[in-house]
Parts: structure tokens; C-alpha cells; sequence
């Protein structure tokens, strides 16, 4: 039947073609996000520019914030399966940093790091999955102070560059578990990690 209001059936044909438009931009959008690791496949070795921060609270406020100034690692992300990926990281704790040259020294003293008898701490995945569009869940294990435990970390994809990544990586550990109970209960037992690993491609 002839529609005697053609400004009507124009408006919804206008109406018809913007929704349309604009449902294809969110889907096309969506498949760009939902891409972001698989955009990223290759492998990559942690640049000198990230930043390995932890946190060790204090009861009544206060308490240790530091990072790591050197360390050295690698990640594989794979395109086709996530899960196929892998991460390797070594810390030197002996490049302790933590704005007190007092607490610096505790730190790589046998009551903590002992770092004169071990000066690595590892962390190995043994398993990585994609939790979101842009996220990970990474398991693997930590060794520190010649104990072997599982760890977990979640990473968030940050900015991307022809040859390179940054990931936004957090985490948090029980330290006694590993030999460095030292100042419990008055120190927190849970060392919280906030890190930033900038990767260059290989």
C-alpha cells in the first residue's frame, strides 16, 4: 500500500540506515579489541624501560614500597591459541630499590633476598588464559630463596607499536611461604606487585 507521508517513510529509512551503520561500527570495534593479544603474536624480550614496583604494608599505615632495577625476560604471545603463550622473567634482587639505603640493605641481607647465597628470583608460566578482550591470567611459578611455589598475575595489553608491547601486569604473593616471614605480623605477610613490561619484538 502507497504510504501518503513520504517524509516518514524517508525518516525511517534514514533511521534504518544510521542504526545500521552504527551497529556495524560497534561490531567491527569489538572485533579489534577481542583481537588485541592475537594482533600481538610473536615473541618479545623486557626492555629496560619497564617498571617492576612491589608493596609491602604496614599495620597503623606506612610500610615498604620498592622495585627492582634490573632483571631480564622474555614472552611468547601465540596468535592462533592464547593459551599456547608463555612468560619467563629473572629479578636480580640485589638491585633492590626502595628509597632508604637502611631498609635497601635489609632487604638483600639473609633475613629477606639473602642475596649472597641466591641472586635470582624466577618466575616460569605454566599456564596463560584469556580472561577478557584484552586481558590474561597467568600462572606459573615463582622461586625465591631456593623455594619453588605457584604464582598468579593478571596483565591488561597497554600500548601497541610496530615493534613492540606494554603490559600492565599486577600480582600479589605470601612471602613466608618462600623464607621471608621476617616482620610479621606488624609487616603484611602479602607483597603486592605492580609492574609495567614494555616489550621489544624479536
Amino acid at each position: 500500500m502507497h504510504d501518503p507521508r513520504p517524509g516518514r517513510t524517508l525518516a525511517v529509512g534514514l533511521a534504518t540506515l544510521l542504526l545500521s551503520g552504527a551497529l556495524a561500527a560497534f561490531q567491527a570495534s569489538g572485533a579489534m579489541a577481542a583481537d588485541a593479544l592475537s594482533q600481538a603474536a610473536g615473541s618479545y624480550s623486557i626492555d629496560g624501560s619497564s617498571s617492576i614496583r612491589f608493596a609491602v604494608d604496614q599495620v597503623g599505615g606506612g610500610g615498604i614500597r620498592g622495585s627492582f632495577a634490573s632483571y631480564k625476560g622474555s614472552f611468547r604471545i601465540d596468535g592462533g591459541n592464547v593459551g599456547k603463550s608463555s612468560v619467563a622473567i629473572t629479578l636480580y634482587p640485589r638491585s633492590v630499590r626502595a628509597n632508604e639505603r637502611r631498609v635497601e640493605d635489609f632487604l638483600r641481607s639473609d633475613a629477606v633476598f639473602d642475596v649472597a647465597d641466591y641472586p635470582e628470583i624466577t618466575f616460569r608460566s605454566t599456564a596463560v588464559t584469556r580472561t577478557g578482550a584484552s586481558t590474561a591470567r597467568i600462572d606459573g611459578i615463582l622461586t625465591a630463596r631456593g623455594h619453588a611455589r605457584p604464582a598468579m598475575f593478571l596483565a591488561t595489553v597497554g600500548r601497541q607499536s610496530g615493534g613492540g608491547i606494554s603490559f600492565h601486569v599486577t600480582g600479589a604473593i605470601y612471602r613466608s611461604p618462600y623464607g621471608m616471614g621476617v616482620g610479621t605480623p606488624i609487616y603484611s605477610n602479602l607483597v603486592r606487585f605492580d609492574m609495567t613490561l614494555n616489550g621489544t619484538r624479536n
